[in-house]
């Protein structure tokens, strides 16, 4: 009785982008009376998605274009009727009491306003992100997972649990950004209103990266909205030497031999450089569209 009263207070919001051949484990692994919401963001294939979704009896929302991952994200919030949101990626996979423990842990401490969950990679190795180009040094953790529940500098934007009144009080994400550093930007503005938090017994796997698919063409829109976003959430946040920083760093990838001798990875380190500029210029990210 307990897990299903902790379900029903839930709801899961998962972004898709050509996801089709990851989603339907993700969605398989929810456990019952739990609500699911997908945004999709015009995937190449919507009449597959469309079948994958109903047999879980999930809600989807079809986008006619791509309207990057923070609105997306937004836009599926707003259909949320529960308590507690959770923004999970479409190549995660739930354990059965990853539900039950994040609204244990949430329960158990009211001051928290954020959670990140136990996430393991397949390989069974840590997915623990430790640090964020908005953070000081002395701010970034250890490698691997705490030991226990405790306070952390930042959240990853793979699985974000937290109450939807905490969520739509700071303003959900920023829709400036379209693609990649949503998660630090939302986490930073979180921490300020209450404790960000890992929960060491809530776990769950994420696969990584295989969630939209890949080729050198989005390997390289990727690339060039990587970098527009790292330029303006540190301008945003006002980061000393962000945009420095940034620009040092565009540069070495450019050295790097890999780079050097291959054209796909030296087209995709031309598109962060272009990615940089336009978020130098204060340009809009939603030009470039995955």
């Amino acid at each position: 009785m307990v897990r299903r009263s902790a379900n029903k207070r839930v709801t899961i919001v998962t972004v898709t982008f050509n996801s089709e051949d990851v989603v339907e484990d993700m969605l398989a692994s929810v456990p019952d009376g739990v609500s699911v919401v997908i945004v999709d963001n015009a995937s190449r294939d919507s009449d597959s998605l469309k079948e994958i979704v109903a047999r879980h009896n999930a809600k989807l929302v079809l986008n006619a274009t791509n309207e990057g991952f923070g609105r997306a994200c937004n836009e599926g919030a707003r259909l949320a009727q529960t308590e507690f949101v959770f923004f999970l990626n479409p190549d995660a996979i739930l354990h059965p009491d990853t539900i039950e423990a994040l609204v244990t842990a949430m329960d158990r401490y009211p001051d928290a306003i954020c959670l990140n969950p136990k996430i393991s990679r397949k390989n069974g190795k840590p997915f623990f992100k430790r640090k964020s180009y908005l953070l000081a040094r002395y701010e970034w953790m250890d490698r691997t997972w705490p030991r226990a529940d405790r306070d952390v500098s930042t959240l990853s934007g793979a699985a974000m649990f937290m109450r939807k009144t905490d969520f739509d009080m700071v303003g959900g994400f920023d829709e400036k950004i379209f693609l990649y550093f949503e998660d630090d930007d939302l986490a930073f503005r979180l921490r300020k209103c209450g404790r960000l938090m890992f929960a060491h017994e809530a776990r769950m796997v994420h696969a990584g990266g295989a969630s939209s698919g890949s080729s050198p063409e989005v390997e390289a829109l990727k690339a060039w909205h990587m970098a527009f976003s790292r330029v303006y959430t540190t301008h945003k946040h006002a980061v000393f030497l962000g945009r420095s920083r940034a620009f040092l760093a565009i540069i070495r990838g450019f050295l790097r031999p890999r780079v050097l001798l291959s054209p796909s990875k030296r087209a995709a380190q031309f598109a962060a450089l272009a990615g940089f500029i336009a978020g130098f210029l204060g340009k809009d990210a939603g030009k470039r569209l995955l």
